[in-house]
C-alpha cells in the first residue's frame, strides 16, 4: 500500500446483456480458472430460470437479492490493552456489495443441486424472498454486531 499516492479503483467493464457493472463483478467472482464464458453461461442461465419463476426482469431480481444480502454493520477485531474486542463498525457500500456477492456465490456452491445454474438460481430466489443461507449469514453478522454493542466506543 503506497504511503502518498491514492490507489485508483479499477472498475470492470459493464456486462454485455444487462449493461451493469455489478453484474460484471458478480460474474468475475463466479469465474474459476479464468473461464469467463462458463461463468457468464451459469449466471445468465440462473437469471433466466429466476425470471421464469417470478415473471420479473432478471436484473431486478438480482439487484433485490443483493440488497437483501448486503450487511449494514459488521464486527472487526481491535487490540486494546492486551485484549481483543469484537468492535461493531458500519460497512461501506462497496464492502457490503463485495460481501453480498461473495456470500451468494459461496452458499450457492454449498447447495445440493443438479447443476450450478440450478444452485445459483435457487440461492438468488431465496435471497430475493429474504430466506436462505446468505440472508441468514447477514442476520448472524448483524446479531454479532448487536451483541458487541458495548465495545462500540473502541472504534476509530
Amino acid at each position: 500500500m503506497p504511503r502518498r499516492a491514492k490507489i485508483k479503483k479499477r472498475i470492470p467493464t459493464a456486462d454485455p446483456v444487462y449493461n451493469s457493472v455489478e453484474v460484471a463483478k458478480f460474474i468475475n467472482c463466479l469465474m474459476t480458472r479464468g473461464k469467463k464464458t462458463t461463468a457468464e453461461r451459469i449466471f445468465y442461465g440462473a437469471l433466466k430460470k429466476a425470471e421464469a419463476k417470478l415473471d420479473k426482469s432478471g436484473l431486478e431480481i438480482f439487484q433485490k437479492a443483493m440488497e437483501n444480502v448486503t450487511p449494514m454493520i459488521e464486527v472487526k477485531p481491535r487490540r486494546v490493552g492486551g485484549a481483543t474486542y469484537q468492535v461493531p463498525v458500519e460497512v461501506t457500500k462497496e464492502r457490503g456489495n463485495a460481501l453480498a456477492l461473495r456470500w451468494l456465490i459461496r452458499f450457492a456452491r454449498a447447495r445440493n443441486g443438479k447443476s450450478m445454474i440450478d444452485q445459483l438460481s435457487s440461492e438468488i430466489l431465496d435471497a430475493y424472498n429474504n430466506t436462505g443461507s446468505s440472508v441468514k449469514k447477514r442476520e448472524d453478522t448483524h446479531k454479532m454486531a448487536d451483541a458487541n454493542r458495548a465495545f462500540a466506543h473502541y472504534r476509530y
